[in-house]
């Protein structure tokens, strides 16, 4: 049994208040974390922005006076106030424009850098969380964190910081301009933004569902397409293409009609804009005509108040325009946020204990159960308590139906995950109170998949153990029977293996892989179903080194091929999650129970 998923906040579309406050606050830490080690670069672009907006705004203004106070001199042959001016205007539109230059190139530098270390900081995090972790959510949804949202963020903090930050500045100078100019504009201002304010309230509240709906939308679409592609053996094995084409599709149609939701609130929200800015720049042109009609105002004032007035809801667009892409920025980060904010299920310990390292020939890897329990999920115990002690040296074998707790058990020995109630020891230390680097070197696990990784042979071997020499991997090889296949690859063990070790066979590679845990030289190893993969000529090759290698050492052997589990010192049988037999291989097949009736049944299997 494995964990159920239970959904994270970031994954609903709807939250309530106190789920809100929780993602604000959550994410708002983040972003101090994200800016605090550049926020001395961040002040220098916001005094850019500053300089450039405020260089900007004085512009109309410099045309205005020009307008008002140049052109009669000019015409009478005085062409210094016009050249002033336009030497002004001139040396503030290239001063605001060389500000932007190096706003932009600074940002996107600020930006490089926070997200490299966001990015290798959310790559260690996830390598930091239990297997727990891995076994409940799926690997698209991972890869979405890291890749569609980390792009996203990218996005923003590229160009959008910036251009919120000159957008908010804009409309503040201007507006500040537009009353200094002619109060009555600025009166008119006023009850033209009460519409944009209710508007954009509205704008903000059902945007904010639509573009969560559609980065939800987006990472089921990446976990559908990561699944496929990852099982593509089993899909081609079984013809599964057109269903699983048809999942897809049902995935890429959901992602369509919420990216068309958050288009049609766009599509109400930005021509209610510009009919609101007409109508304002309208009555600017007429306030400001009169005026001029009248005598109260020259030409070039109401020229600088048109164009202010245009320039106040410039940038209120360029906000909603920019607001599609906040929004994506947002979730984007409270799913970052949320994925920072999962906890290890198997912490590591505040105050560790060390252990010594064990002298030759002293037998090491003791395991005992004490009052032991483990769920799942809770209320639905997996394994039900318990009392077990393994001394240390001793073979065990674990046999059971599918499902029966067998695999539990190995994954607590190898803290994958801790007991729910009781304790687990190994020679006499909690597993809690050992370090993960400590434990991993103490206890090995074998599993039936043997994942290998591009690199040579020699460098999947030596995983564990990147300082281990050249002789001490060939001599790991040579006693689970590995020598002989590598020698004959192209390069023996500097063989360049292909994706997941495409290029040796499944027996191969899990002979790769028990090379792999024999130069760690642990004191427990687990064989969960590991020579499943191996045919019955290679599974008693490395059963001969197999009997080398595990003297002195623990060794837990689940398989639920009889033969690999009768030469054990002991077998627990595990059914229902409870261990109802418990003895020698003799001694169960002389009692008559469960473990025998395995066994007849398996004799009669070899007679047919």
């Amino acid at each position: 049994m494995k964990p159920q998923a239970a959904p994270l906040l970031e994954d609903k579309v709807e939250l309530n208040r106190e789920e809100q406050r929780t993602v604000r606050a959550r994410s708002i830490g983040l972003l101090r974390d994200i800016f605090r080690p550049v926020r001395g670069k961040l002040l220098i672009t916001i005094l850019l922005v500053i300089t450039s907006v405020a260089l900007t705004t004085l512009m109309p203004w410099l045309l205005s006076h020009a307008i008002n106070t140049a052109i009669d001199p000019l015409l009478a042959g005085d062409a210094g106030p016009a050249t002033w001016l336009t030497l002004a205007y001139v040396t503030a539109a290239v001063a605001a424009g060389v500000c932007m230059y190096f706003n932009v190139v600074l940002t996107t530098r600020i930006s490089q850098d926070a997200l490299y270390d966001l990015r290798q900081k959310m790559f260690a995090h996830s390598q930091e969380l239990s297997i727990g972790f891995h076994e409940t959510y799926t690997s698209g949804r991972v890869v979405s964190r890291l890749t569609s949202d980390l792009e996203t963020l990218r996005q923003f903090l590229d160009s959008g910081l910036s251009q919120l930050a000159a957008t908010l500045l804009s409309i503040v100078f201007t507006v500040g301009a537009l009353f200094l100019m002619d109060w009555r504009a600025g009166v008119a201002l006023f009850f033209a933004l009460i519409p944009v304010w209710f508007l954009t309230s509205w704008f903000r509240k059902h945007s904010t569902v639509a573009y969560r709906a559609q980065r939800v939308a987006n990472a089921q679409l990446i976990g559908r397409f990561v699944e496929t592609f990852t099982g593509i053996r089993a899909v081609k094995a079984f013809r599964y293409e057109a269903p699983s084409r048809e999942l897809y599709g049902e995935k890429a149609e959901d992602y369509r009609v919420k990216i068309m939701d958050s288009i049609k609130i766009n599509g109400v929200y930005m021509p209610s804009l510009i009919a609101i800015g007409n109508v304002f720049v309208g009555a600017v042109l007429i306030i400001g005509g009169y005026s001029v009609l009248g005598g109260a105002m020259q030409v070039g004032t109401l020229l600088a108040l048109v164009i202010y007035a245009n320039r106040v809801f410039e940038p209120i667009f360029q906000l909603s325009d920019f607001y599609n892409m906040f929004q994506s920025a947002v979730s984007a980060l409270e799913k970052v946020s949320g994925f920072l904010a999962e906890k290890p299920a198997v912490p590591e310990p505040v105050h560790p204990v060390q252990r010594g390292s064990r002298r030759a020939g002293e037998a090491a890897g003791g395991v005992r159960f004490e009052a032991a329990e483990f769920e799942y999920v809770p209320g639905r115990p997996a394994l039900h308590r318990f009392d077990l002690d393994v001394p240390a040296g001793q073979h065990v074998a674990l046999v059971g139906k599918t499902g029966a707790g067998k695999s539990t058990v190995a994954k607590l020995i190898s803290r994958f995950y801790d007991v729910t109630s009781g304790r687990l020891l190994i020679d006499g230390v909690d597993v809690r109170d050992l370090t993960d680097t400590q434990l991993r070197r103490e206890i090995v696990m074998v599993t039936q998949e043997a994942f290998l990784f591009q690199g040579t042979v020699a460098d999947n071997i030596r995983l564990a153990r990147p300082d281990a020499s050249d002789k001490e991997v060939v001599r790991a090889a040579q006693q689970v029977g590995a020598h002989e296949f590598i020698s004959e690859l192209p390069e023996g063990y500097q063989t360049n293996l292909a994706k997941r070790g495409g290029r040796v066979s499944a027996g191969q590679r899990q002979l790769i892989s028990f090379a792999r845990a024999f130069l760690v030289d642990p004191t427990v190893l687990i064989l969960d179903e590991a020579t499943a993969s191996l045919d019955i000529p290679t599974e008693r090759l490395v059963q001969r080194g197999l009997e080398k290698l595990l003297a002195g050492r623990t060794s837990f052997v689940i398989a639920h091929r009889l033969s690999t589990v009768l030469d054990s010192d002991r077998v627990l049988v595990v059914d229902a999650g409870r261990i109802v037999e418990d003895g020698a291989p003799e001694e169960l097949i002389a009692s008559g129970g469960r473990f025998a009736d395995m066994v007849h049944a398996w004799d009669e299997a070899m007679e047919v």
